[in-house]
């Protein structure tokens, strides 16, 4: 407990930074502008490749590739 009797005032610092007009939001302006992509990225990913493989299926070929 006593770490943090000695330790930094850093709500100044946050409220400048949460409290800024840059146009973003207030999700980016915490976790970061990459984290949205990714998930975007992986989620429609596994959307197309369900889809996908759920074509191969109604086709009768039960892998991802090839005929069998």
């Amino acid at each position: 407990m006593a770490g943090f009797v000695n330790r930094e005032n850093r709500v100044p610092h946050y409220q400048r930074l949460f409290q800024k007009h840059d146009g973003l939001r207030l999700w980016e302006k915490s976790r970061g502008k990459y984290i949205m992509p990714v998930y975007k990225a992986i989620l429609f990913g596994s959307f197309a490749s369900s889809m996908y493989m759920m074509g191969r299926l109604v086709l009768g070929h039960k892998t991802w590739f090839g005929k069998n």
